[in-house]
This record gives structure tokens, sequence and C-alpha cells, in this order.
């Protein structure tokens, strides 16, 4: 094996620049580091462009989860300047009438007239546009939370992008079910943040030798979420698989958040008979609400049905 490039990306900075100090201290191991998601996705784009991709990627289960006031203050002042330097600094002298470093100024008052509107909607197409909107409304209340941005959340997207990129998860706590999410999206290592180097080291060479790492503590609870995921989605999908045609861009409907009357014109159906097909797939899911059906169409990857076309907008005479 030659030389291994390993991407740190961590907002951490102290552990950071420490952990690429220790790793670079290895003669096999060259580091970079990126402390953000958006500088990690730019690093590896730059390198892959020099034909010098990194080959393992460490990162934070919780990158940006402590961006805030207390790491701002922990980054203060330029050129590096200590943070407890920066806070010991007295404030500056502020001249009448100055605005403070830092403040908004008070708005100045526009004497511009507003342009009048370029177009506007017949009375229909208004209809059709408050109907478009309620739907949309609806599709957010039934759309499932999605998790808090953090570094499990970039595995997929940094995988997606760079397939021969291997990533391991720096974790500061054994989670099972972040492990088995951070597996499903493509990480192939979970090391705890206070684990020795040569136990980090070997879990960056174990999966470049296309291992998969995880704590033996770690390792019941991970199988155990992994294969609840995969009964819930198995059932869901048998379920799924009873409903017609018909029933099945029904459900379509629902998971994109239409309401009997907008499904029933989008399929050109009557409501009497979009309710008959709504209560046929409550029945053959075995839910009683529509969020539950939504839930189960999810889980077996039933996506919405796609969003109608806007309506026409008319000029102004």
């Amino acid at each position: 094996m030659g030389r291994i490039r390993v991407l740190v990306v961590d907002d951490h900075r102290i552990f950071a620049e420490a952990l690429a100090a220790a790793l670079a201290a290895e003669p096999d191991v060259e580091v970079g580091a990126a402390g953000s998601a958006a500088a990690a996705e730019r690093a590896l784009e730059r390198a892959a462009a020099e034909g010098r991709a990194y080959d393992v990627a460490l990162i934070d289960a919780d990158l940006g989860a402590g961006a805030g006031a207390a790491g701002a203050a922990d980054r203060a002042g330029s050129g590096g300047e200590p943070a407890e330097e920066a806070r010991r600094r007295p404030p500056p002298t502020v001249p009448p009438g100055a605005v403070p470093p830092g403040a908004v100024p008070p708005p100045r008052r526009s004497t511009a007239v507003p342009p009048a509107p370029a177009a506007v909607l017949r009375p229909a197409d208004q209809a059709r546009s408050d109907q478009l909107r309620a739907e949309q409304a609806r599709a957010d209340q039934l759309r499932p939370a999605a998790p808090p941005p953090d570094g499990i959340g970039l595995i997929g997207r940094l995988r997606r992008a760079h397939p021969g990129l291997r990533a391991v998860v720096l974790a500061t706590a054994d989670d099972p079910r972040r492990a088995a999410r951070a597996l499903h999206a493509g990480a192939t290592g979970w090391v705890a943040k206070e684990s020795s180097l040569a136990r980090l080291l070997a879990v960056v060479r174990g999966v470049l030798r296309d291992e998969t790492h995880l704590p033996p503590a770690l390792l019941t609870g991970v199988i155990r979420e992994l294969t609840t995921a995969r009964r819930d989605r198995t059932e869901s999908e048998r379920l799924v698989d009873t409903l017609t045609p018909r029933e099945k861009q029904i459900l379509r409907c629902m998971v994109a958040g239409l309401g009997r009357q907008a499904v029933a014109e989008r399929l050109y159906l009557s409501p009497h008979t979009v309710r008959t097909h709504m209560q046929n797939v409550l029945g053959k899911l075995g839910v009683h609400s529509t969020l539950a059906a939504v839930a189960v169409a999810r889980r077996a990857g039933v996506g919405p049905a796609e969003p109608a076309a806007p309506p026409s907008i008319a000029s102004a005479p």
C-alpha cells in the first residue's frame, strides 16, 4: 500500500489540528483538514481535479452541531489570537453619534415608489394558485422530518460524488441508531474520538482493504437496528404490493400531500371515487389515517406524485 491521503473533517479546531498533526507524523500518511461540510466538499473536488484524490475521510459525527456563540468565541480574534486574550481586550470607544462596531445602522427612509405589478392572475388562475399553495402546505406537513444536519448526513453526499472515498465516523459516544444510519449512508468505520492513534490507523488501513470496522460494544445494537429497518421496509413493500395500479397512484398523491378534491382533479375522477380508493388503500395497508399510510409508503420507497403544472399568468393590459 502506498501513501494514504486522509482528510480530517471536524469543526472542533483544537481536536482537528491535534489529530492531523498526529496522523501526519506517520511516514505513509498525508493529511488535509476541513472545518465544515462545504470546505470538505471543496477540498475533495480540488484534490480529485489535481489527480491526488483522498483515500479516507475522517468525519465528525456531530459536524456543525457545535457552531454557535461558544464556537465563535473560541475562534475569536484574527491571525490566530487566543480566544481568552480577545475576551480580555477592553471594548473600543465609540465617538458620539457613531454606530458601534457590529451594530446595524438604522434604515434610511426610502422615497422610491414601488413598481407596479407586471402581471396579474385571472380569478380562475388565482383559485388554482391558492389550491397549489394549500397542497404544498399539506405536503410539507406530511413529509417525514429529516434528521438534523450532521457529519453522517455529509457522508452520503461525499460517497455519491467520490465513490472511491472511504468514510470513517469520529464519534464522542456510541449510538447504535446513528451508527446504523452511517453505515446505510456509506460509512465503513466508526471510531470513538478518545481512541488511540494506533486504533485509528488500524481502522484507516482496514477500510482501505474493504473491511468494515465497528466497536464490539456497538455491533449487537447496529445489527438490531439494521434488521429492524429491513424488516419494516420488507413488510411495507409487501403491503404496498397488494394495491392495484390505481390505488398506488392514489397513494403517491397522498404522499404528495394532496387532498381528496385535488386528487380528483389530478386524476379526472369524482371525489366519491377518490374517497373509495383512499378507504381501500387504508384498509389494505392496515392503517387508519392518511399520515400512517404515508409513513408505510415512505418505508416502502414510494415517492410522491409529480407536482401539477403551475397556472398560466396573463399580463396586465
